[in-house]
């Protein structure tokens, strides 16, 4: 199984990179890209650069504390999505790699302001699909 088995809803089952995502997150790892010829780094990750066109990617660990840029709650899910609401969607700066993910349904917005720290961590859900979500730190 792979990439099949990233998410709450899996709307895409292949991915370049989408195997080695889901093996670092079910060892308890969140991990983007970065080229190692001109050192952009990608989250979600990405197999090529799009900066230099290189395929020459290494995997970085998105770990400690983050900078949170921007959060809002979601009242009106997408379609898989009805009947979680509300949740909070947020972007969050890991020195240089803004990651976009979902804060843990025990946070409420009162709980949040632009500029907080944040940390990463990653779930496994009732099903066994495994994900991220984020918490203030």
């Amino acid at each position: 199984m792979g990439f099949e088995k990233f998410g709450q809803i899996s709307f895409t089952a292949q991915s370049k990179v989408g195997d080695d995502f889901v093996d670092y997150l079910e060892k308890g790892e969140l991990r983007g890209t970065k080229c190692t010829k001109c050192g952009t780094t990608f989250f979600p990750p990405c197999a090529e650069c799009s900066n230099c066109l290189s395929e020459e990617m290494e995997w970085i660990k998105i770990e400690g504390t983050g900078n949170l840029i921007s959060f809002t709650e979601v009242n009106y899910g997408p379609t898989g999505f009805e009947n979680d609401v509300p949740y909070i969607l947020a972007l969050v700066d890991f020195d240089g790699v803004k990651v976009f993910g979902r804060f843990s349904k025990d946070v409420s917005t009162e709980k949040l302001a632009v500029g907080a720290s944040a940390k990463a961590e990653t779930v496994t859900y009732e099903d066994g699909q495994v994900g991220y979500q984020f918490l203030p730190a």
